[in-house]
């Protein structure tokens, strides 16, 4: 296996003229420029006494400027530890602390808060840290600063004597063969009690990067739309690291992504692939797809054999299109969580260009996946070997659901510090516990089921899958998203209505709760007896949501 490392270097050397990261709507850097930015970066780790090995925080939203202190610090052999901008700054504060960081490195806008909560003395009594970095310009919170004043200017100096003429791909050196150092940690949560800190290792990355160089499709010069939150370790792998590491010329989006921002950037950028969570592309279906399929003429043609066909390449080829026209290349590639029942056959039948893949942080981050072209529908992927493996602990793991296990060397090395939380979640014989039930069939692919700890146990020993009801309340007219959950041993869907669509229908809020209920109610001639929905309780407010878009279910019951 080659060092992740060596193929930035690669790409870095091969493509230097060439744009790599833009901030849509923004500056670019060729991949020329980022070398460059990586040199003044090891200067200034080298003027604040980092060590190989040593841990630097970067906390900011997406941007190029990010990507290329991310690369700096990687490319140094320090140790990078994303936290999520949405953290608030006593957290961020604390996850520097836990994870023993030197430096932290940040935005424009962090810096605003930073400086607005005061937490530049909280920063100062961390054991060893030097300083909080502004990665727009490199420029240094005098507040937070345990260093030399003139730091700033003597990293330009020292920049212009190291690099008379500049920085050329002669002098770029990323190579590295210390496949088991650390290379990330990765902090699953930044509010909770005892967030966990995953330790990735080189290894981790490389495996994840050798398997997606082999099994995605990515060209030199291809536009990448990069949306998802590179603080995540999908986000790094797979819309950072992975197309980079192509040559890819990769366009960030720096705010959130709104429908009518995404569909303008999609149109103006034209990606040849596109990495998002499922709400993205549910969102486009049920505004631009299911109204059309709902008309009476429509659904007459669509009960036409040869007439459904056409329509449906129609359909396709419009969405294509929405998407900038290129995704028929590499595909959309969808993760995070499940993909709604309903779009998900309508794009099998048209033949959309899409998969969803699995995986979780502490395996960097891939543990399923297939080409879009061999994508079974309602699967996750078959098991993305060589960099893991996997088994489903059942005694028939193609009917009966068991959680799903996994080794290779895209596993991580364990929770940072914390020992107890690592024992927990390995099998006496070494294999991490994703706490995900699934089943897998005669041809490898997987399937999940439910969360283990979301699992509801019935008065009668019965287990219960919530999501897997929730996929069919979520289908129902009216219905936006839902949670099953137990209470005294009974069933209840909460739900979050769509007061537009039914307003559309001429429906009152009275009408449209009797109509959502009624719904609900009649899947019950659908589910077995103990699976049974007793009562719905209809919300207005969406639910609280991660920053992958997945719900908060703790908050809940």
């Amino acid at each position: 296996m080659r060092h992740y490392l060596g193929y930035i270097d690669d790409a870095i050397k091969n493509y230097w003229n060439n744009p790599a990261l833009t901030n849509y709507g923004g500056n670019t850097y060729t991949y020329g420029d980022i070398a460059a930015g990586i040199a003044k970066y090891h200067i200034l780790f080298e003027k604040c006494s980092i060590d190989k090995g040593d841990k630097i925080a970067l906390c900011g939203k997406n941007s190029a400027e990010w990507c290329i202190a991310y690369l700096a610090v990687l490319t140094y052999d320090a140790v990078a530890v994303p936290l999520l901008s949405d953290f608030l700054p006593k957290n961020v504060v604390e996850l520097t602390k836990i994870s023993d960081s030197r430096l932290i490195l940040v935005d424009d806008a962090i810096m605003t808060s930073f400086k607005k909560h005061k937490v530049a003395d909280d920063f100062a009594e961390i054991e060893n840290f030097g300083a909080i970095i502004n990665v727009n310009g490199i420029k240094i919170m005098p507040e937070s600063n345990n260093l030399p004043s003139n730091i700033e200017e003597d990293v330009e100096k020292t920049f212009a004597t190291r690099y008379p003429g500049g920085v050329t791909p002669k002098r770029v050196n990323y190579e590295k063969n210390n496949l088991n150092a650390l290379s990330v940690i990765s902090f699953t949560s930044g509010t909770s009690s005892s967030p966990k800190g995953v330790m990735i290792p080189a290894r981790a990355i490389s495996a994840n990067l050798e398997f997606a160089r082999k099994e995605m499709e990515a060209e030199p010069g291809w536009t990448i739309l990069s949306i998802l939150p590179l603080a995540h370790m999908f986000g790094q792998a797979f819309d950072f690291i992975f197309p980079f590491s192509k040559g890819c010329h990769i366009y960030i989006f720096t705010v959130k992504p709104t429908p009518a921002r995404l569909l303008a950037a999609l149109a103006e950028v034209k990606p040849f692939m596109f990495l998002t969570v499922p709400l993205v592309i549910e969102k486009v279906f049920r505004s631009k797809v299911m109204p059309a399929l709902e008309k009476p003429a429509m659904r007459i043609l669509m009960h036409i054999p040869g007439i459904k066909g056409l329509v449906l390449g129609k359909i396709r080829k419009l969405l294509i299109d929405t998407f900038g026209g290129n995704v028929g290349i590499g595909g959309i590639i969808l993760g995070g969580a499940a993909l709604n029942k309903e779009v998900e056959e309508l794009m099998h039948k048209m033949k959309f260009p899409y998969l969803v893949g699995y995986g979780m942080t502490e395996c960097a981050p891939l543990i399923g996946y297939k080409k879009w072209q061999e994508f079974t529908m309602r699967s996750c992927g078959a098991v993305a070997r060589p960099s893991v493996e996997v088994r489903i602990d059942s005694e028939n793991p193609a009917e009966i659901p068991g959680e799903i296990q996994v080794h290779g060397d895209a596993v991580m090395v364990g929770y940072y510090k914390n020992e107890k939380a690592t024992k927990e979640v390995f099998t006496a014989d070494g294999w991490l516990k994703t706490g995900d039930m699934g089943t897998m069939d005669a041809n490898g692919n997987m399937y999940i089921r439910g969360r283990c700890k979301n699992m509801i146990l019935t008065a009668n020993g019965q287990n219960i899958y919530p999501e897997e009801i929730e996929d069919m309340v979520n289908q129902l007219p009216y219905v936006t998203e839902s949670l099953i959950v137990g209470r005294k041993n009974t069933l209840v869907a909460l739900i979050v209505a769509n007061s537009d669509a039914a307003t559309e229908a001429g429906l009152n809020e009275e009408a449209m709760n009797k109509e959502i209920e009624n719904s609900v109610f009649a899947l019950n001639k659908e589910l077995p007896s103990y699976s049974q929905i007793t009562q719905c309780e209809i919300r207005k407010e969406p639910f609280e949501k991660t920053p992958k878009l997945s719900i908060k279910r703790f908050m809940y019951k």
